[in-house]
């Protein structure tokens, strides 16, 4: 069984008794799925390596992007020259 209360802790979301009963559904439907999907036969069939056409790539082009202030500037912390981030690594 999956404990969706600790999947949201690990996630850092708030969840109420409502969602997390909601959740703790939708993935038991989600496992049980990839359960249905291991019990196919897949002999003789090559692996997937890509899903979408080629087609739609574009060539990569250099653009200007934001100035270090403009960056800085939608930061809810910053600390010297760059974003303020809590700790999630103890040492």
């Amino acid at each position: 069984m999956i404990d969706p209360k600790h999947l949201a802790e690990l996630a850092s979301l708030s969840l109420t008794s409502e969602e997390a009963e909601s959740l703790a559904r939708d993935l038991e439907k989600i496992v049980a799925y990839v359960g249905e999907l291991q019990s196919l036969d897949l002999e003789g069939v090559p692996p997937t390596t890509s899903m979408g056409s080629t087609a739609a790539l574009r060539e990569d082009e250099p653009q200007v992007g934001l100035s270090h202030e403009e960056a800085l500037a939608g930061a809810p912390q910053v600390q010297g020259a760059g974003f303020a981030v809590p700790t999630f690594v103890e040492q």
